[in-house]
């Protein structure tokens, strides 16, 4: 049997692709799925926004690829769908220099074949008419990027699992892998007991700090907390995803707009800042007066688990029976499909 560790949409995603090769697999998640920093996420699929370099951009977008093609099989096994939408992000500029940026960034995609423009402020208003004139010095759409519904989607891959046949506990209580001499031989969710040839570390921000894992294979991973708003929106207000100043501004399909994220270290502490949402709101606001007009529906946080080098862990360890999935940090939505591939690859042994 296999025991996958953490519900988040990682965790999910490779217990569903392992199950679909015939494993027998159990999913243990301490607390809440529902809680998780995947589900609770802006579910932000943006790889040439995202990526901090030429190597990354490459990965992110090879994991876009393979969206389309898992959101549909989710879709048609489950009948949820994720609301995948890849019709562009807008980034828009306040200042000179953020307009140069984004103005050359357009090019240089454009040269290399995406489909990306530059807009100056009135061609701006045109494509999303409710940003305001205050800070538009113009605004860059790259089209082949987009968002998908968090919540939607991990429903859709928690029900897909059960379908598949994985075994889902969540509010377990404390887990801790057991070990014996140089191999994994189990896993302890609260008062249970789980006999395991195979263990996949899926804790998300609290799998470098999971109980019983011996030190040589611990993973670095620090959580790093984001916190989010959303507005109810009676009438949509906005076409696609807007990005100013950091802070996205996300049109979802149920009514609401989400705006995010804040970024902070302050351990793993989850109590929702007042200040820090009110900040997000009145940037958000500056850029598009309008949503001054809506109401707060629900503010969150959530904890991101961010390794040294902002990469993830993706793999076997030097203890046998032991794999890892964590440090996703910013992308893990993104790559939760390929991630899957990845550990169900290792795990069959068909990746030495």
């Amino acid at each position: 049997m296999i025991v996958v560790i953490g519900a988040g949409i990682v965790g999910l995603c490779a217990a569903y692709e392992l199950a679909k090769r015939g494993a027998k697999v159990h999913v243990v998640e301490a607390g809440d799925s529902q809680a998780s920093s995947s589900w609770m996420s802006a579910g932000m699929l943006a790889p040439f926004s995202h990526a901090e370099s030429e190597e990354e951009e490459h990965f992110l977008t090879a994991a876009l690829s393979v969206y389309q093609v898992f959101v549909k099989e989710l879709h048609k096994r489950t009948g949820i769908d994720p609301y995948l939408r890849l019709d562009g992000i807008i980034e828009v500029a306040s200042d000179e220099v953020t307009a140069n940026r984004l103005r050359d960034r357009a090019q240089a995609l454009v040269d290399r074949g995406i489909h990306a423009h530059w807009f100056e402020p009135d061609e701006a208003r045109e494509i999303e008419p409710a940003l305001g004139p205050e800070i538009l010095l113009g605004a860059s759409l790259i089209e082949d990027e987009g968002q998908i519904d968090s919540r939607h989607l991990g429903r859709a891959v928690r029900s897909a699992c059960v379908d598949e046949g994985v075994i889902l506990e969540e509010r377990t209580g404390p887990v801790a892998l057991e070990t014996s001499a140089d191999r994994v031989v189990g896993v302890r969710a609260g008062e249970k007991f789980l006999l395991a040839e195979k263990v996949v570390n899926a804790a998300g921000a609290w799998a470098g700090r999971l109980a019983g894992v011996p030190e040589h294979v611990r993973i670095p991973i620090v959580p790093v907390k984001a916190e989010m708003l959303a507005l109810t929106m009676p009438q949509r207000l906005l076409k696609r995803p807007v990005s100013v100043d950091g802070v996205y501004v996300i049109p979802r399909t149920d009514g609401n707009v989400l705006i995010g994220e804040t970024v902070a270290n302050d351990g793993f502490e989850r109590d929702v800042d007042a200040e820090a949402v009110e900040h997000l709101r009145a940037i958000a606001v500056r850029a598009m007066p309008v949503l001054s007009e809506l109401t707060i529906g629900e503010t969150w946080a959530a904890l991101r688990p961010r390794s040294p080098n902002s990469r993830p862990f993706i793999g076997k360890t030097a203890l046998d029976g032991y794999y890892v999935a964590a440090g996703h940090y910013r992308h893990g939505v993104l790559l939760a499909p390929t991630t899957a591939l990845a550990i169900a690859n290792v795990v069959e042994g068909s990746i030495a």
